[in-house]
């Protein structure tokens, strides 16, 4: 018989993991959709750079802010009912939105804080969300076939962001902005029922002596312990806080003068690339996986500083595609470090910890793209970032030799 570790397909036929990625692609679905149409009704109501970054702070005040907390919640409680209750607020936050698009003098006037607040909450569920879940997707599968549920994992989450951003801008480009939100409600609460057919027994509670600032900080203190995890933290943190600038598509798609519709293929392009490569990497083991990180991340930079000065679209369209195909290199190469390395009893408190590096350089990179770009201009500061990126690239690999010379992921 095969090795387990060997079958591609073998996270595939475990019922709960797939009840788990079910309801994971419903609500990237719904997020995405969120996400395109937010940031272009926030840019035609303010016309205004800043105010797309400002839409990254207000998510990522939120979940970087309560990320440890959420961790040791996550660690001490159900994992299921948290990730449900969390799920169940960004339903909520989704009808919220829907609702503000069936009242515009809510809007009226260049009013946009509503829609700040309303993704503030949305940045608070999801960091509750985000360690329990990853947490107890790593509970329902073998601990030997972790690796491969990483790489599933990943792949459908991309397959979520791939028609996510498009149904999103078809959505506001044909129909506004009423018929998109609700659509995000629609999937927000499949996304909760699917979740909730999860057969979940939570494992028993590991008792500790730690105090409550000792159990938020043991996530760090793990992290320290382990250098190549913590490298290719450091290393996705710098690269796409500086490197990627997705927050400034719709000014893009306004230079390349594609609307909406092409806003929503634009915002998927990197998705669709990084689906391609995590179908790959699920069916192949991952050889020479320090050295394949760095080159990855290094293509990563290059690709957004020929996209700043691109006025084709179809030439932007392939850079975007391609950086997402090596940007879901290190995604895989990160994430399954993180499950495979990790004790299950820490997982939610380390995932908490890696919850702040995703949210650093997703959220915080939005606000910083908006100040940048207000600062520099838009093509400059995109070339900028690109440059940092590849500066980052070359320090890390200076100072981590042990994460250049990782060769296998498990």
């Amino acid at each position: 018989m095969a090795d387990d570790r060997h079958d591609p397909y073998v996270s595939l036929r475990n019922r709960d993991f797939l009840w788990y990625v079910a309801s994971l692609v419903a609500m990237t679905l719904g997020t995405m959709v969120q996400a395109t149409v937010v940031g272009w009704q926030v840019y035609a109501i303010t016309r205004n750079p800043l105010a797309l970054g400002l839409v990254g702070l207000a998510e990522a005040l939120p979940f970087i802010g309560a990320a440890l907390y959420a961790g040791h919640v996550a660690d001490l409680y159900d994992r299921k009912r948290l990730s449900l209750v969390a799920i169940g607020v960004q339903t909520v936050a989704a009808g919220l939105l829907l609702a503000f698009s069936l009242r515009p003098e809510v809007l009226a006037n260049r009013r946009v804080w509503p829609i700040y607040a309303v993704v503030f909450l949305s940045g608070l569920a999801r960091s509750f969300l985000q360690p329990a879940r990853t947490a107890l997707g790593a509970e329902i599968v073998p601990r030997e076939t972790l690796a491969n549920a990483v790489a599933w994992r990943s792949s459908l989450w991309q397959f979520g962001a791939v028609v996510g951003p498009a149904l999103g801008g078809l959505l506001y480009g044909f129909s506004g902005a009423k018929l998109a939100y609700g659509v995000e409600a629609a999937l927000c609460l499949l996304g909760l029922v699917l979740f909730a057919r999860i057969a979940y027994t939570p494992a028993p509670v590991v008792p500790n002596q730690l105090s409550i600032r000792e159990n938020l900080t043991v996530g760090i203190r793990f992290l320290l312990t382990q250098p190549e995890l913590l490298g290719a933290q450091v290393l996705d943190l710098f690269s796409v806080l500086f490197g990627g600038a997705p927050a400034l598509l719709p000014i893009f798609a306004d230079i390349l003068k594609v609307g909406p519709q092409g806003l929503g293929v634009l915002r998927a392009a990197p998705a669709v690339g990084a689906v391609l490569m995590s179908v790959v990497l699920a069916h192949r083991k991952l050889r020479g996986a320090g050295r394949t990180l760095f080159v990855c991340v290094a293509l990563f930079g290059l690709c957004w500083i020929v996209f700043a000065v691109s006025r084709s679209f179809w030439l932007s369209l392939a850079l975007l595609a391609f950086s997402g195909m090596v940007d879901n290199v290190s995604v895989v190469i990160r994430s399954t470090l993180l499950t495979v390395r990790t004790p299950p009893e820490l997982l939610g408190r380390v995932s908490a910890v890696n919850q702040i590096f995703i949210g650093s350089s997703n959220e915080i990179g939005s606000f910083e793209s908006g100040v940048a770009a207000k600062l520099l201009g838009v093509v400059y500061s995109v070339v900028f970032g690109g440059l940092v990126t590849l500066g980052v690239v070359g320090v890390t690999a200076w100072k981590t030799p042990a994460l250049r010379k990782l060769d296998e992921l498990s």
